[in-house]
């Protein structure tokens, strides 16, 4: 007698009705995520939301290796949001090897709070890292001798950091470097290697906006016209004379911080002291007459060459003298890369 096996029929499993599944997920693939999206962040808030959504986010969300993931644009901070927890995130961050956090919370000591000491540390502490923003900022402290007095100038050595954040690829690292070697301003003069290394920096500001635009847009001065763009608006950037409408690079988000900090009520400046001109710096003096100001007008400072050169090619090419007088003397600059005036000194009648 033949007996016919009974069909199988599927089993259905059940799940309890208040499983989350987010609950089975292991540990370490949470945190894999959360690097992920921390070093992705456009803003603040993308990884602090995550933070507020529950306790085991909460926990992971400050797990070491996320915070060391965290992007720039996770440190975007708005100086009227500025708090001691704020404070605090960026130290836990800058604690964890997150070489940003480091540079951030530097910037922020040294020049809004007056913390020079542990400022600086925490700046050397990401330039060590190779973090060129960190290794120009350094650079900059050491020309103009920042929180100390004139006789704390070392020339030498921020050639040297210059150096080394150029070959990193900071651009305007890269800039300050050029203008070292073609004035012997901290290191041997070299003109001609001084203008080379300034044509590299206006090209690699140009590949930086070719990457990011699909699109470059090209203008043709009308041949009435003796300025393409008599504003600024349109013609920002270094690289305006060669008809190339690109726009002023993007400053770094602590930039943007320091600007804001003392422009409002929060971080007044000091007597006699004064922010660098150009608008995506924010660097203010740390001592009267620290920064060099413009050799033609006077009314203007900069804590560096490379922020001249920028602020001349925005903005103060328009202002600095009458248009007549630029029309008869565009055409005899000295400096034929960038064509920028001249800075002095003033601390000598000073101290």
């Amino acid at each position: 007698m033949l007996f016919r096996k009974k069909p199988r029929t599927p089993t259905t499993t059940s799940l309890p009705e208040n499983l989350d599944l987010f609950d089975g997920l292991p540990d370490d693939l949470v945190v894999f995520i959360l690097c992920k999206l921390s070093s992705s962040a456009s803003s603040p808030s993308d990884l602090i939301n995550i933070l507020f959504t529950c306790k085991r986010l909460n926990r992971l969300g400050l797990h070491p290796l996320v915070l060391s993931k965290a992007g720039p644009k996770a440190f975007a901070i708005k100086a009227k949001n500025w708090s001691e927890s704020v404070h605090r995130f960026l130290k836990l961050c800058a604690n964890a090897g997150n070489v940003e956090a480091s540079y951030t919370l530097g910037m922020i000591r040294f020049y809004c709070f007056q913390k020079r000491g542990s400022g600086a540390s925490l700046m050397a502490k990401a330039a060590m890292k190779s973090h060129a923003p960190a290794l120009y900022s350094l650079a900059v402290i050491q020309f103009n001798g920042s929180g100390g007095s004139k006789s704390d100038k070392n020339l030498q050595a921020g050639v040297a950091l210059c150096a080394r954040a150029a070959f990193l690829g900071h651009v305007d690292a890269l800039r300050e470097l050029g203008h070292c070697l073609q004035d012997g301003y901290g290191a041997r003069q070299n003109v001609a290697q001084g203008r080379r290394l300034l044509v590299q920096a206006n090209a690699r500001e140009l590949a930086s906006v070719v990457r990011s635009r699909s699109l470059l847009t090209w203008q043709r001065p009308h041949q009435n016209d003796s300025f393409p763009c008599s504003t600024g608006s349109c013609c920002e950037g270094l690289l305006s004379d060669f008809g190339c409408n690109v726009p002023a690079p993007e400053a770094h988000p602590v930039n943007r911080f320091l600007k804001e900090w003392f422009e409002s009520s929060r971080g007044g400046l000091g007597q006699g002291l004064r922010l660098c001109s150009h608008g995506g710096c924010g660097r203010v003096e740390t001592r009267s007459h620290e920064f060099r100001r413009c050799s033609v007008c006077g009314k203007v400072n900069y804590c560096s060459r490379g922020c001249q050169a920028l602020d001349w090619k925005q903005r103060h090419k328009l202002e600095c003298m009458p248009m007549e007088r630029w029309l008869d003397e565009v055409g005899a600059v000295d400096n034929v890369a960038d064509g920028v005036g001249g800075m002095v000194e003033v601390e000598d009648d000073i101290e």
